[in-house]
């Protein structure tokens, strides 16, 4: 429900729903560590700590944290607006193809699809002219690369084009 004085069409959906969608989607996401977290061990090992030790007592911390959230959320009003439609269309905008970069340097690497992102948002974001683009979207992968591959000795997700050039 919209607050008074808002016309329905910009309505969104209620704050009270979004602290009670976000603690369970959190809760399940801690069960979920938890369970892995077990199957890998949490005891402590003759080299140390198990590989789900740490990842459990994090488990354990957001669950108790998605807890508390879900308490304090039940008693809210359900009438208080969370965002607009239109203001979550603004941040699906920049999510949709955030997660596409995301989803798409396992195969295309993650250099490329820097490149290819940074170009898309400065271009239809910014609406900033292409040897701008350019410089900054291929300068930054490429200090990106110096700093991490070269410097840190710390490998990136490369894809074809980056095993063409050798590296």
């Amino acid at each position: 429900m919209a607050r008074r004085g808002q016309s329905a069409a910009s309505a969104g959906p209620s704050q009270w729903s979004v602290e009670i969608g976000v603690a369970l989607a959190t809760t399940i996401f801690s069960i979920i560590v938890i369970v892995g977290s077990l199957k890998v061990g949490i005891g402590w090992g003759a080299e140390g700590p198990m590989a789900g030790f740490f990842p459990f007592y994090v488990g354990v911390m957001i669950l108790i944290a998605s807890a508390v959230n879900l308490v304090q959320a039940l008693p809210q009003s359900r009438e208080d607006l969370f965002s607009e439609w239109g203001q979550l269309r603004q941040v699906a905008f920049v999510l949709i193809p955030t997660a596409i970069y995301v989803a798409l340097i396992p195969s295309v690497g993650l250099y490329v699809m820097s490149i290819v992102l940074i170009a898309f948002f400065m271009r239809w974001l910014g609406k900033y002219g292409w040897p701008l683009i350019a410089a900054i979207a291929i300068g930054v992968p490429v200090i990106t690369f110096i700093i991490f591959e070269k410097w840190f000795l710390v490998p990136l997700p490369k894809g074809p084009i980056e095993n063409l050039l050798g590296y």
